[in-house]
């Protein structure tokens, strides 16, 4: 009897840990995500998202003031974009949101919003393995100030 209520504890400490070490994952590919972008890392963001990314926007015209379509961003381009703020040295200012709040962990999926100096983006993660990718991002900016 000992012995299995022994087994049940280490059970349910276990789970837990497990459950923390995946919300952690996801955080550092949020994180990885923001970085990538703010910093011009490629490297993180290659970490971060997945080559099927399918990320898609909203962006307020500033003539019109209407939020309009500003297409997809595929995962090459993701990329690019990052190199290309890397070359100019046209880095995220210091003061820069950079917020990961996590919405919903499951086994192999999870859903997480990150608030960036362009906006919201809406996140849908994937678990391959052991490690957490970015499949789908929604997003609108800019922020209301």
């Amino acid at each position: 009897m000992k012995k299995t209520i022994l087994t049940l504890l280490v059970c349910l400490f276990l789970q837990p840990a497990g459950a923390q070490d995946d919300r952690g994952k996801i955080e550092r590919a949020c994180l990885d995500y923001l970085e990538g972008f703010y910093e011009g890392d490629s490297s993180k963001l290659i970490r971060s998202i997945s080559p099927r990314l399918y990320k898609y926007g909203y962006w307020k015209n500033k003539n019109t003031g209407k939020y309009e379509s500003d297409g997809q961003m595929t995962y090459q381009q993701a990329i690019d974009y990052a190199r290309r703020v890397l070359a100019r040295k046209n880095f995220a200012k210091a003061d820069a949101p950079k917020k990961v709040e996590l919405l919903d962990v499951m086994h192999s999926i999870a859903a997480a919003k990150v608030t960036a100096w362009w906006g919201v983006d809406y996140i849908l993660l994937a678990k391959q393995g052991d490690t957490w990718t970015i499949e789908q991002v929604l997003w609108e900016g800019p922020l209301e100030k």
